[in-house]
């Protein structure tokens, strides 16, 4: 049937459509010049519309789109208009039923997804979104005329929520979970460790999202919420022993955590991992011939000779090397060298090893050629790098000659080849779940690792707990973006964190949280004390006081309470502790640095060297040139891992911290503690 303007109507209208066809299901509209077929499923309403004289036709079409026919008879446009109605109607009526059908499946698909007892994770969420956009691409009907039809109504007011709301739906599930489990299994959340675990310990611990980042503040129970991790995986059935991976940062750290797992959850098939031993695992697993680590990694006296004596050899031998080193040594690191063999100072040695050491390490962990080590340094010091570089070379030599004689490997180079054996598919990887404790210390290659291991099964969850409020270990490698950028680093996933310390005092907890969260790039997260404190918890002291305090406390701390004195470096230890065997018999006392301080805890704290200078706390903020190459980059802010350092040393103590500083030359954290409303004493 076709409905046609009339001659002038034609002519009158000037429209370039003047004629139009009824099809099986749509109509063609055309003109001398132009034509435009219109499928039922692009049609969204027909207007029939009177004017003075003729008809006029409407076409209404997505985005807002018309097309319209004028200048038609009538009588004839009626008629032609009914024909129409009638065929569109019967049309829709048909494909109304089929689009309810697409959209129920849609929903009944995501309502069994979320009618299960699960986590739904961000990944699911993806899931119902890409099987909603599915189902709009295969209705027959446009999307804006489902609400005309009672049976496609809801299902496509449902699925459009579901994409509109779909995090808060997804928020509001997890919640009703969580609730659910925490009751359903209380009885595992009060006995998995010594002491129930409080509600946030136990939301982290059935957090279901395929990679979890769990911010641990100094006391927290960051070990607890890690075995209860472990125990839940295996009581809901989510993994077997051997599809757990738990990593520690180190083999001390590594046998806690056994042991704890051993008491807690009564298995031994658990077994905890530094990742150095699993990189070894992985390459004995993947290779014909195991790697044999290297005893050097763990003698630090023969890894220091070997360094000073290649250092010695090229100093004597080669006379541009030894001019090299003073300029370094004087003109960077400002040391006053001995005239003539300088080399041979005891002095220079003792403090030039441990350097050496760390210079080394931090070459090896780069692991790439030198040309492309001075490549990737930043513009500023690359020339002078590539000066280092060549100096550090023959050290670099004699280290990888001392391996080859051994037939091992380093620690660096165990992960390049635990990757390499990895990304190569000659090993694969048996692990669902990945347990990282202490995560604010990863660096680079040991993310790399992580990284390789999740990419053989896009499926293996990734739970860390860590601080970065504690990362203190920059200087050898660890890189706190990882942390505070985990989901860019490790996908999408959830971050949340632990509110309640088990350690300090109120007030210890106060002054700490406020001095730390003062550098705006450290992240934000509650820590509630369940003691009180006053206000002299925390306590600026003259660092001529130190005697006098320990006398006082000798009349009142117990023989059971630890007295735990700190600082920056290992060679500010007091004279006073040599006698403190005999002048404080029945006092607890331990001295360490702050940086191995990490993970103890004491009733008492005692801070030294709250002083300027070059030995002061903060430490100058100068790096030689290697570190400034071969580290990562700092935070914007000053002194901000000096600052994580005093955090740490601040919250080892349970009752209480004094802070010994120089009157004559006090640290800049003087007056910043001073600002956040610590007292100073005159005495203890």
């Amino acid at each position: 049937m076709e409905l046609k303007a009339t001659s002038l109507g034609k002519r009158l209208a000037q429209h370039p459509y003047d004629r139009v066809t009824l099809l099986t299901a749509g109509v063609k509209v055309a003109g001398d010049k132009h034509e435009y077929l219109i499928p039922f499923n692009q049609l969204l309403a027909i207007n029939c519309k009177r004017g003075l004289v003729w008809g006029e036709l409407e076409f209404v079409l997505p985005d807002e789109k018309v097309v319209r026919l004028h200048g038609t008879e009538w009588t004839d446009t009626q008629r032609f208009y009914q024909q129409l109605s009638a065929l569109w109607n019967s049309w829709s009526q048909e494909m109304r039923d089929i689009a309810a059908r697409v959209l129920n499946e849609a929903l009944e698909g995501i309502d069994q997804l979320v009618g299960k007892e699960q986590w739904l994770r961000r990944r699911d969420i993806e899931g119902i979104a890409q099987r909603i956009q599915a189902a709009c691409a295969a209705l027959p009907l446009p999307q804006a005329r489902l609400n005309e039809f009672d049976n496609t109504r809801e299902p496509w007011q449902k699925c459009q929520a579901w994409l509109s709301d779909s995090e808060q739906r997804r928020a509001a599930h997890n919640q009703e979970y969580t609730a659910a489990m925490l009751a359903r299994y209380d009885d595992f959340f009060t006995s998995v460790e010594s002491s129930p675990l409080n509600p946030a310990q136990a939301r982290a611990v059935v957090n279901g999202e395929d990679a979890l980042l769990v911010l641990a503040g100094a006391g927290s129970g960051k070990t607890s919420v890690l075995v209860a991790r472990a125990g839940w995986l295996l009581l809901r059935q989510h993994a077997n022993a051997e599809q757990i991976l738990l990593l520690a940062f180190g083999r001390k750290a590594a046998q806690e955590m056994d042991e704890r797992i051993a008491s807690r959850l009564h298995t031994s098939d658990i077994t905890a991992r530094t990742f150095h031993s699993l990189a070894l695992y992985i390459i004995s697993q993947g290779s014909r011939k195991a790697p044999t680590l290297t005893a050097l990694e763990n003698d630090t006296a023969a890894r220091h000779a070997l360094l000073i004596e290649a250092w010695q050899t090229q100093c004597r031998e080669k006379k541009a090397q030894l001019k090299g080193w003073r300029q370094w040594l004087e003109e960077e690191l400002e040391w006053t060298l001995p005239e003539g063999e300088f080399w041979q100072d005891a002095g220079v040695i003792k403090r030039l090893a441990p350097r050496l050491d760390r210079w080394l390490g931090l070459m090896r962990t780069h692991g790439g050629a030198q040309a492309q080590m001075i490549a990737d340094a930043p513009e500023a010091v690359r020339d002078l790098f590539g000066k280092r570089v060549k100096l550090m070379a023959p050290l670099l030599k004699a280290w990888k000659t001392a391996l080859k004689a051994e037939n091992a490997v380093d620690f660096a180079g165990l992960i390049h080849q635990a990757i390499n054996v990895l990304d190569k598919g000659r090993f694969v990887s048996p692990w669902k779940h990945i347990l990282v404790d202490e995560f604010q210390d990863i660096s680079p290659q040991r993310a790399a690792l992580l990284a390789a291991l999740r990419r053989q099964n896009a499926h293996t969850t990734l739970f860390a707990v860590g601080d970065d409020w504690q990362a203190i270990y920059r200087f050898s490698g660890a890189q706190l973006s990882l942390t505070t950028a985990f989901s860019h680093h490790f996908g999408e996933g959830d971050q949340t964190a632990l509110d309640t310390t088990y350690r300090f005092n109120s007030r210890i907890g106060e002054i700490a949280n406020r001095f730390i969260q003062q550098n705006p790039h450290q992240l934000t997260k509650p820590l509630n004390s369940l003691t009180a404190g006053d206000k002299k918890a925390v306590t600026l002291l003259g660092e001529d006081q130190l005697e006098p305090l320990l006398d006082k406390l000798s009349g009142y701390a117990k023989p059971d309470e630890r007295i735990l004195v700190m600082a920056r470096y290992h060679h500010l230890r007091p004279a006073a502790l040599e006698k403190a065997a005999t002048r404080w018999p029945k006092l607890n006392i331990d001295f360490m640095t702050i940086h191995a301080s990490k993970g103890q805890q004491a009733d008492y704290a005692i801070i030294l060297g709250l002083s300027e200078g070059r030995d002061g706390f903060p430490a100058p903020a100068r790096e030689s040139i290697m570190e400034q190459a071969l580290l990562p980059e700092t935070e914007d802010f000053p002194d901000a891992e000096e600052r994580r350092l005093l955090y740490v040393a601040l919250t080892r103590a349970r009752q209480k911290v004094w802070l010994l500083f120089d009157k004559a030359q006090p640290s800049s954290f003087v007056d910043i503690l001073k600002r956040l409303d610590v007292p100073v004493a005159r005495k203890p």
